[in-house]
C-alpha cells in the first residue's frame, strides 16, 4: 500500500526548478528552528542521564568478541580480504553497466525486501552499486559477528547479533534523501516540498513524542473499527465484558468467551465487518462474549495475575453463567490472554471448578517460554531493574515504551518504512486500520508487568510443575485435562511456533495443534472469504514440532473453519438466542464500550 501526497501538494511545470528548490530550503531553515526548539522541550522532560548509555549491557559483550577476533588475526584478515574481494567484483560490475554493458549482480537482495522494490535500484549502474555494497557489507559484518561471537554466552551472543541487525537496518541507503531514488526523484519534481512536508511531520511527530503510523482521525470505534453490535453486560475495575447480538433466533447453547490480550485493545479481533473474528463467530451461531481489558493506570500499580484472573476470566464466567444460565463456555485466549487462560484453566482444577470451562482455544500463545523469541533480550536482571526503577515511579509500564519494543522486532516494517514514507517522501500517513490499532496501544500495570518478565521470560516458571502460586493456588499446568485447541502461525515473531508447541505438549487432555501460514495478526486475523494463507493440520503430538509439521497436512485458507468444526463438538444443541439488550444483565451501554476508548 501506497500513501498519498497531501492534497496541498503541488508539482512544479519544471521538475528541475532551481528557484524553487532554493525557496525549499528556506522553508525547510524556518521549520528546522521550530523542530530545534521542541526537541528542546522534550529534553526537559527527557533529561540526558535518565537512561544509562548501555541499557542493553552490549559493551562487554561487543568487547569479549573484539577480544577474540584479535586473538585469531589471521580470520580477521581473511575476512576483510573476503570483503574486500567483492568489493572488487562489485566495481568491476559496475564499471561494465557504466560503459552500457549488462553485467548480473555480484549480491541479490531478497525479492521479499521492500526497501529495494523501486526500478532505479536494479537497473541504475549507480543506485545498483549503492544497494550492494550496503548488502555486501551487512551480510558481512553480520556473519563477522555470528563467527565471532560464538564464545559468548549464548544470551549475550544473541543479544549482539540482534542490535547488530538493529543497526544495519537504520544505515540502510533508503533512510537518506541523498542514497534514496524515489526521494530524490520526489525532490525534484516537487521542488524540495517533500522535505519541506516531511520536516514539518517531523515537527508534529516530535510534540506527540512518537512516529505517527497512521492518520490517527480517520477511524472511530464503533463507527468504522469494532462495529459488530452488541451491549456491554458487566463491569468491573478490571474488564468490561460485551455480549454481541446473535445472528439469529438460535444460538449454541454453550456460551463462547474470547479473552484478548492486554497488551493491546480488544479490537484486532473486530476491526471491520469482512475480517471480523468477532462477526464471523456471531455469524455461525455462536453466543458470543468479549472482555475489553481497562486501560490501567497508576491506581492499578498493584495490581497482579491473580487480579486479571479472579476479577478477569472468573468474573467473566460467572457473569456469562448469569446472562446465558449456561454452566460452562467455551473460552478462546490470545496471546497473553491465552497465557492467563492456561494458568485460569489450573486454578480452576485445583479448585474442583474445572467444569466451567468446556474448551480451551489458544491463539498463538506461549506458555514455554524457554525459546519464546527475540523478546526475551529485553529481558535480563539490568533490564528487569532500569524497568522497576522506572515503574515504581509512574505505576506503570507506558504504552509507547511497549510499543517501541515490539516495533523493533520487525524495524524496517514497523519504524524506518514509516521515517521514509513521513519525512523524507514527506507524505500523509498510511490510513489503514490495522495500523491504527497498533499505535492504540495500552499501558501495563507495574506489579503485573514486572511478575510476567520474571516469572515467564527469565525464568519460564509457568512450565514448572507447581512453580508458581497464582490466587492461593500452585499451577500445575500438567493436571488440566479440558480439551485444547492450539493457533500458531509459521512467521510469528511475537509467539514462535516452535515455543508455542512446547507449551501445548504440557497439557494432559486431547490437544489439537493447528498451524497458520503468516504471522501473529495477519494470520490470526484471517477471514475464509479472503482465501489468503494457508494453515496445516494434524491429529497427532510427536515429542518434536518439525515432526508434527513433516506428518501435517496442507489446506489452502484460513484456519477458521477448520477450529469451528472442532468447537461444534462442545457447543452444545442451538437454543433460544438472548437478545444482551434485554437479558438478565442490565445492558450497561452499547458495544464497544467505555474501556477501549481511554487512551494510554
Amino acid at each position: 500500500m501506497s500513501a498519498k501526497p497531501r492534497e496541498s501538494e503541488q508539482m512544479s511545470d519544471n521538475p528541475y526548478d532551481i528557484d524553487k528548490l532554493a525557496f525549499s530550503w528556506g522553508e525547510m531553515l524556518r521549520t528546522s528552528g521550530e523542530l530545534a526548539k521542541t526537541m528542546a522541550e522534550r529534553s526537559k522532560t527527557n533529561p540526558v542521564g535518565e537512561t544509562p548509555l548501555d541499557p542493553f549491557n552490549l559493551r562487554g559483550a561487543s568487547m569479549a568478541m573484539l577480544d577474540h577476533m584479535l586473538q585469531q588475526p589471521e580470520k580477521l584478515t581473511e575476512a576483510q580480504f573476503t570483503l574486500w574481494r567483492n568489493y572488487m567484483s562489485l566495481w568491476d560490475s559496475t564499471l561494465t553497466r557504466l560503459t552500457g554493458g549488462h553485467a548480473a549482480d555480484v549480491v541479490e537482495s531478497d525479492p521479499a525486501d521492500r526497501r529495494f522494490k523501486a526500478e532505479a535500484w536494479h537497473k541504475d549502474a549507480l543506485f545498483g552499486f549503492i544497494r550492494q555494497s550496503y548488502l555486501l557489507t551487512a551480510r558481512w559484518l553480520l556473519q563477522l559477528v555470528e563467527q565471532n561471537s560464538g564464545t559468548l554466552e549464548p544470551m549475550a551472543a544473541r543479544k549482539l547479533q540482534f542490535f547488530t541487525k538493529q543497526f544495519i537496518d537504520a544505515m540502510s541507503p533508503t533512510n537518506f534523501a541523498m542514497t534514496n531514488p524515489d526521494v530524490l526523484q520526489a525532490t525534484l519534481e516537487s521542488g524540495g516540498q517533500n522535505l519541506v512536508r516531511g520536516m514539518r511531520n517531523l515537527c508534529e511527530d516530535m510534540k506527540r513524542g512518537h512516529l505517527t503510523m497512521t492518520d490517527e482521525n480517520a477511524f472511530k470505534l464503533g463507527e468504522n473499527i469494532a462495529t459488530t453490535k452488541g451491549q456491554v453486560v458487566f463491569r468491573n475495575h478490571m474488564l468490561e465484558l460485551i455480549h454481541y447480538a446473535p445472528a439469529g433466533d438460535k444460538v449454541y447453547e454453550t456460551p463462547l468467551l474470547i479473552v484478548a490480550p492486554w497488551i493491546n485493545k480488544y479490537y484486532i479481533l473486530d476491526l471491520r465487518p469482512d475480517n471480523s473474528f468477532v462477526k464471523w463467530c456471531v455469524d455461525q451461531g455462536h453466543s458470543v462474549f468479549m472482555v475489553s481489558w481497562v486501560n490501567p493506570d497508576a491506581t492499578l500499580r498493584d495490581v497482579g495475575f491473580d487480579d486479571y484472573m479472579k476479577d478477569g476470566i472468573v468474573a467473566a464466567l460467572d457473569a456469562i453463567k448469569k446472562q446465558t444460565g449456561a454452566k460452562s463456555a467455551n473460552v478462546v485466549g490470545y496471546c497473553i490472554g491465552g497465557t492467563l487462560l492456561s494458568m485460569t484453566l489450573a486454578w480452576l482444577k485445583a479448585k474442583k471448578k474445572d467444569g466451567a470451562v468446556k474448551s480451551a482455544t489458544f491463539l498463538t500463545t506461549l506458555i514455554d517460554f524457554e525459546n519464546s523469541g527475540d523478546l526475551k533480550l529485553f529481558v535480563d536482571e539490568q533490564q528487569l531493574e532500569l524497568l522497576h526503577d522506572k515503574m515504581s515511579k509512574q505505576g506503570f509500564m507506558d504504552a509507547d515504551t511497549m510499543k517501541a519494543t515490539f516495533n523493533m522486532l520487525r524495524a524496517n516494517d514497523l519504524i524506518w518504512s514509516f521515517v521514509v514514507n513521513n519525512y523524507l517522501l514527506g507524505r500523509e500517513p498510511f490510513r489503514f486500520d490495522l495500523l491504527y490499532w497498533n499505535s492504540d496501544s495500552t499501558n501495563l500495570p507495574a506489579k503485573m508487568h514486572e511478575y510476567y518478565l520474571r516469572h515467564m521470560y527469565l525464568n519460564n516458571d509457568l512450565a514448572k510443575a507447581e512453580k508458581l502460586n497464582v490466587g492461593g493456588v500452585k499451577l500445575d499446568l500438567g493436571t488440566i485435562k479440558t480439551p485444547c485447541y492450539f493457533l500458531s502461525t509459521r512467521d510469528d515473531h511475537i509467539a514462535p511456533w516452535k515455543a508455542t508447541y512446547e507449551g501445548a505438549k504440557l497439557m494432559a487432555g486431547p490437544v489439537t495443534f493447528t498451524l497458520a501460514g503468516s504471522g501473529h495478526i495477519a494470520g490470526v486475523i484471517n477471514h475464509p472469504a479472503a482465501k489468503k494463507y494457508n494453515h496445516w493440520t494434524s491429529s497427532a503430538m510427536p515429542k518434536k514440532p518439525e515432526a508434527w509439521l513433516e506428518k501435517a497436512s496442507a489446506h489452502e485458507g484460513s484456519w477458521w473453519p477448520h477450529w469451528n468444526e472442532w468447537l461444534k463438538e462442545f457447543a452444545g444443541k442451538k437454543v433460544a438466542a438472548i437478545d444482551p439488550a434485554k437479558g438478565p444483565l442490565k445492558p450497561l451501554c452499547p458495544a464497544p464500550g467505555t474501556y477501549v476508548k481511554v487512551k494510554a
